[in-house]
């Protein structure tokens, strides 16, 4: 919890999911783990982990420290379950990771024997010594002859540590080591080998995620409905009464932008609310389906899914309250706004920047539009 560069970056949204998320999504997917733990010593993290079916190991005091290492937090770790015999260490600022690396590496240890296992990816950089200044003296290369310099396509290249994970058996953390016995690297993709600490910036990060990230079992498809709650969504919730008992609402322009952008891409929208805001639609002038007065919006969503004929991977929700909750896990493609209720952050895939009536329907197209050209990249490979 004491990240130092960015506060709290392991909860920090990254395309709408917790940076933490990514990893757990993926190692719950992979199979291959009796048990899936996140060391913390903070509220927030725990709670988030919790979210994403983690359980939790409360880090000492001692193990919290800003020097303090993550083999001291497994060998903490390990010292309260004697059941555990291999550990795979998974790094939170790796979000690229996905199910398959891991069961190949499961596989390593288990089926092959192998003591210890890392991810490393393989670049093509040429290095040269360094020269400090004040010194004397020319730069020498490293891994080059200048006078016949490798041609990309003609050079293997080099193998570095990623940092993405460290998988190593009881023994070898007990006299503390990550990586020693019989080891092994596995080779990630280099589009996979993402690392936040070291050589990338948020929104590069988050559009390398939208790209080359791991989204779940089921393949993405392309979506041809959003269906958006009006209260908290679309507007902020807040209700204006005046003296004449008329009821005005307020909505941010933005989200009129996001709603005709997906019409343009060929994405009905459609509208649902458990009150009566007919009036309040019809000065909208959306040209939108509308259901007001839902007291059961999933048997809505339901009906509106069956009579377009749409897989529930072709749905997308955005909501807001426990009301949507169902309906958010339904939908292939789910989100809600920065100020949802807290069961309806838990239950969604994607949490806007922005709040309710500000701009969180025009962020939530925009990632949809993401999304869609990952869909289209598939295609094309």
């Amino acid at each position: 919890g004491g990240s130092k560069g960015i506060p709290l970056k392991n909860i920090k949204l990254l395309a709408g999911v917790p940076l933490i998320g990514w990893v757990l999504r993926a190692a719950g997917d992979a199979g291959v783990f009796h048990s899936i733990w996140v060391s913390t010593d903070h509220d927030e993290i725990e709670k988030v982990a919790k979210q994403f079916g983690a359980q939790v190991h409360r880090r000492s005091p001692e193990v919290s420290q800003d020097s303090s290492t993550s083999l001291e937090a497994i060998r903490e770790f390990l010292n309260h379950h004697h059941e555990v015999d291999i550990v795979g260490n998974i790094q939170a600022t790796s979000p690229c990771l996905h199910p398959s690396d891991l069961i190949k590496v499961a596989d390593l240890i288990q089926k092959e024997g192998f003591d210890s296992v890392f991810s490393v990816v393989r670049r093509h950089q040429f290095r040269w010594s360094e020269v400090k200044k004040g010194e004397n003296k020319m730069t020498e290369p490293q891994n080059l002859n200048p006078a016949k310099r490798y041609r990309r396509q003609d050079w293997p290249g080099e193998l570095y540590e990623n940092g993405s994970f460290y998988f190593a058996k009881r023994h070898l953390i007990e006299k503390g080591y990550l990586q020693g016995g019989k080891m092994a690297y596995y080779e990630m993709r280099a589009e996979h080998s993402v690392d936040i600490d070291i050589d990338i910036d948020w929104p590069i990060a988050e559009q390398r995620v939208l790209s080359f990230g791991y989204f779940g079992k089921e393949p993405l498809k392309e979506v041809k409905l959003l269906v958006c709650s009006i209260d908290g969504c679309l507007t902020n919730g807040r209700i204006y009464v005046t003296e004449d008992q008329k009821e005005m609402v307020s909505y941010d322009y933005r989200d009129i932008v996001g709603i005709d952008l997906l019409k343009k891409r060929g994405i009905q929208v459609r509208l649902i609310s458990e009150r009566d805001c007919s009036k309040t639609l019809s000065a909208m002038q959306l040209g939108c389906v509308a259901k007001v007065s839902a007291t059961n919006k999933l048997q809505v969503l339901e009906d509106w899914q069956k009579d377009m004929g749409l897989s529930w991977k072709e749905v997308a929700y955005l909501g807001n309250e426990e009301s949507d909750v169902e309906c958010l896990k339904q939908a292939g493609m789910s989100g809600v706004p920065a100020d949802a209720c807290a069961v309806a952050q838990k239950a969604a895939g994607y949490i806007c920047k922005s709040s309710g009536g500000c701009g969180a329907v025009r962020e939530f197209a925009e990632h949809i539009f993401l999304l869609l050209e990952k869909v289209n990249s598939a295609r094309k490979q």
